[in-house]
């Protein structure tokens, strides 16, 4: 009997220990015994299959960066459209090391960009640095920064200019140097480039009028009535800014029952563009639309609105950055126009690695666009 009862009690204890066992932290198990222990991560297996040169058209997965249907179909037209253009990344290809001057680290668009670049440097096995001037004006720190990689061991200089002209001197130096030059974004007033004697080995970029262009067809379609519009440009001289203002006013223009009240240059800067949009509703109380040229002075814009009471008025800008993101979510801006960050840096980096293997980049390569509006704002999950 006693023998009987011996096995009958160890039988329950090992039960009990087995219910424990299964148990997930902070979940109570039958017995209402609460597990702390610490969960053991899985093994990272993520680099063990990790292919030498990722494929522009397999963007990484991960929590962060979640990606949605839409996404995915997107970064695939996008990525056919980059290889119409430019080909695909060489399978095997000499060490280089890359340097890019953008424009400032203090804006959210170019830091993202940063970012971006030196993910896809890491997935290339690319050596590079990405510099920049000292403030999002200032031209003349941007170009030391040129003038001092010119001379170092860069085989390829990615440049995005703050205006047409500033990096001029750069890049007739990078040339004497034989540093390959990439013109990415902004672009470098070729006709002074000419003049200097200077020349560009390749350009990416997009078409910053056909921003200002969706923009304003986008905008139009909301006010079937037309109305009082206005454009919060950025710093006089920037081509996207130009060619954004432009691409919009030409499409309003094309409307009679809309009215362009105002063109503003708010500098790239919020407060600015927060003053700017104060002056315009008190010159305008019937405005019906703005059309800021990147989302840092759009999102100014919406907050101006909203100490002002306003809630009436159609807000656009540039970039998608995240804060756009959520700013569409809550109903503050209407929309932001996009173009993929991630597939802009990698491919930069793939005509980098082209024109260091000797091949040659005929005429500009152009990324797709996309606007981020209020009706498509959650199906962009992993967008960047």
């Amino acid at each position: 009997m006693k023998k009987i009862m011996t096995i009958v009690l160890a039988l329950m204890i090992l039960l009990t220990m087995v219910a424990c066992g299964n148990a997930k932290e902070g979940e109570p198990t039958e017995t209402g015994v609460t597990t702390t222990g610490t969960e053991t991560a899985p093994p990272d297996t993520s680099k063990e299959t990790e292919p030498t040169v990722p494929a522009l058209t397999e963007p990484a997965e991960d929590d962060d960066h979640e990606i949605s249907a839409v996404v995915k179909q997107l970064f695939e037209e996008f990525d056919t459209a980059l290889k119409d253009q430019i080909g695909t990344m060489p399978e095997d290809f000499a060490d280089l090391k890359v340097g890019a001057v953008i424009i400032s680290l203090t804006n959210p668009f170019w830091s993202n960009m940063k970012d971006l670049y030196e993910e896809a440097a890491e997935d290339y096995g690319i050596e590079l640095d990405v510099q920049t001037g000292t403030t999002e004006g200032d031209t003349a720190s941007q170009l030391d920064v040129l003038m001092t990689m010119a001379d170092m061991d860069y085989d390829v200089i990615i440049v995005s200019p703050i205006d047409g002209s500033n990096l001029i001197p750069g890049i007739k130096k990078c040339n004497e140097n034989g540093v390959k030059v990439i013109n990415l974004g902004p672009g470098v007033d070729l006709e002074a480039l000419e003049e200097a004697g200077a020349y560009l080995d390749a350009k990416i970029t997009v078409k910053f009028e056909d921003q200002g262009e969706i923009v304003a067809k986008d905008m139009m379609a909301r006010l079937p009535e037309g109305g009082e519009v206005a454009v919060l440009a950025g710093l006089a001289g920037a081509a996207q800014s130009e060619g954004r203002s432009k691409g919009f006013i030409d499409t309003i223009a094309t409307d009679d029952s809309f009215t362009l009240s105002n063109t503003i240059n708010c500098d790239w800067d919020a407060s600015l563009a927060y003053d700017a949009t104060k002056d315009l509703l008190l010159a305008n109380p019937e405005l019906k639309g703005i059309f800021a040229c990147n989302d840092i002075m759009a999102l100014a814009a919406v907050e101006a609105l909203e100490a002002a009471g306003v809630s009436d008025v159609y807000v656009y800008g540039v970039d998608f950055t995240d804060e756009a993101r959520a700013s569409i979510k809550e109903a503050g801006m209407t929309g932001s126009m996009s173009y993929s960050s991630k597939k802009y840096t990698a491919a930069a980096l793939q005509m980098a690695v082209m024109l260091n293997e000797g091949q040659e980049i005929a005429g500009p390569v152009y990324l797709p666009l996309t606007l981020a509006n209020a009706e498509n704002i959650n199906d962009l999950d992993g967008w960047r």
